[in-house]
């Protein structure tokens, strides 16, 4: 029978190069479900791709074609995978889930954003035609368990998010945000996010540039800010004090030799950046440079952990409410795999029914007496009824005869009456 499985890699157990070798670009999900249900022994799936993890939820009766096919999928040998990869067993892997949705995962402990990309993924999966009964059960069952932990814990509490992180940081290089021009490569959510918590420093200037112009508008309209093109960034860069970059791209959109250009034109006036893209943004030779302060996904791990000791006191609190929520989804799954018996059971039983509900309704067209019917009806479907476990009974070696008759007893609840 398949099984629920969890597999994948994340900022635990895997560094940023490797993260973003496996990220899935959010226009390709549907189509990589597709091609992994398609052509793998895999009946179920969602993925969860940021920029912290890139994790597979699956149902499956061989987990190891998963693994084969997201090192296929990326164009990676499997042991180039294999020594961050985890793979986790259904009771796991549902404790992994709720874990993940209620922010205990996240490298910031209690962001919240990682539950709002848990429902996307199940939404993306759905649309591709992906997301069965089981896999489902268990995103519903994690944003439960996720709701439960935020309303009665205080895991959110004194937060840090990469928003805040990188302003704090900005906030030690520069004397003041208000003298300082900033750029926001990227229109998604992390992008909104970090803008809007520079605009609170009120900088100078704000800058969105996207691939779209009309989007980078609309964003930049909210901080009174600008849009540009993606295009616009090679000859405005040098404007920029402080660049945050985010797309989502496969490749990096700002090189070493871009960033050069721009650090001689500043005529080597620092230039603060952080790339909080999986794949980066910006090449990574860029922080060798002298002038730049370049900070990745991982390099903010210091800054998000402040407030870490506050929230210790709820992590207790809320992995009890998570074991709970296992148990609950695991005993459903128990349940759910005898519905195939107890279909079998009541349409065995049905047919007898309905053979003798016609037997006895050519006897009542014949004239026969309806009472002699009934009693004839009655007995025939006690006896049909009783056949299979008297002779079971009748059957039993001596060895099993006790187990079978404490069975029988329990099924028909013998000893009550």
């Amino acid at each position: 029978m398949q099984q629920l499985f969890a597999l994948g890699i994340n900022h635990h157990t895997a560094p940023l190069a490797i993260r973003e070798k496996v990220a899935f670009h959010a226009e390709s999900l549907q189509q990589a479900l597709k091609a992994l249900t398609g052509q793998y022994p895999v009946h179920e799936a969602a993925i969860l791709s940021t920029c912290n993890r890139t994790e597979l939820y699956c149902a499956t009766e061989t987990p190891r074609a998963a693994e084969a096919w997201l090192a296929d999928y990326h164009s990676l040998k499997p042991q180039q995978l294999s020594p961050y990869l985890y793979t986790l067993p259904q009771t796991q892997a549902v404790r992994h889930a709720f874990r993940v949705a209620s922010g205990l995962e996240s490298m910031v402990l209690g962001e919240p954003q990682i539950l709002g990309q848990m429902k996307q993924a199940a939404r993306e999966a759905e649309a591709a035609g992906t997301l069965g009964s089981l896999l489902h059960k268990l995103f519903q069952r994690s944003f439960a368990v996720a709701k439960e932990v935020r309303s009665t814990t205080a895991i959110g509490e004194n937060s840090v998010s990469m928003a805040t992180a990188a302003v704090r940081l900005a906030e030690r290089i520069f004397p003041s945000l208000a003298d300082q021009s900033v750029l926001f490569i990227g229109a998604g959510e992390m992008i909104e996010l970090c803008a809007t918590h520079f605009a609170a420093a009120s900088p100078r200037r704000i800058a969105v540039a996207n691939r779209t112009l009309e989007r980078a508008q609309q964003l930049a309209s909210r901080f009174n800010g600008q849009g540009l093109r993606l295009e616009d960034v090679a000859e405005t860069l040098a404007q920029f004090d402080i660049v945050v970059a985010c797309t989502g791209s496969q490749l990096p959109l700002v090189g070493k030799g871009l960033v050069e250009r721009a650090i001689k034109a500043r005529r080597r006036k620092p230039m603060f950046m952080v790339d909080l893209g999986v794949p980066r943004d910006i090449e990574p030779e860029v922080a060798d440079m002298d002038d730049v302060f370049l900070y990745t996904v991982d390099d903010m791990t210091q800054v998000v952990q402040v407030g870490l000791s506050a929230r210790q006191g709820a992590v207790t609190e809320a992995e009890a409410i998570i074991e709970s929520g296992v148990g609950d989804f695991l005993h459903w799954v128990e349940g759910r795999e005898l519905v195939p018996a107890i279909r079998a059971l009541r349409d065995h039983a049905e047919r007898m029914r309905r053979h003798e509900l016609e037997r006895s309704a050519k006897l009542l067209a014949r004239g026969e007496d309806p009472r002699r019917v009934l009693e004839q009806l009655s007995q025939s479907l006690t006896n049909k009824f009783l056949h299979a476990p008297t002779q079971a009974l009748n059957g039993a070696e001596a060895g099993e005869r006790g187990k079978l008759v404490d069975l029988v007893a329990r099924i028909f609840q013998l000893n009550k009456q």
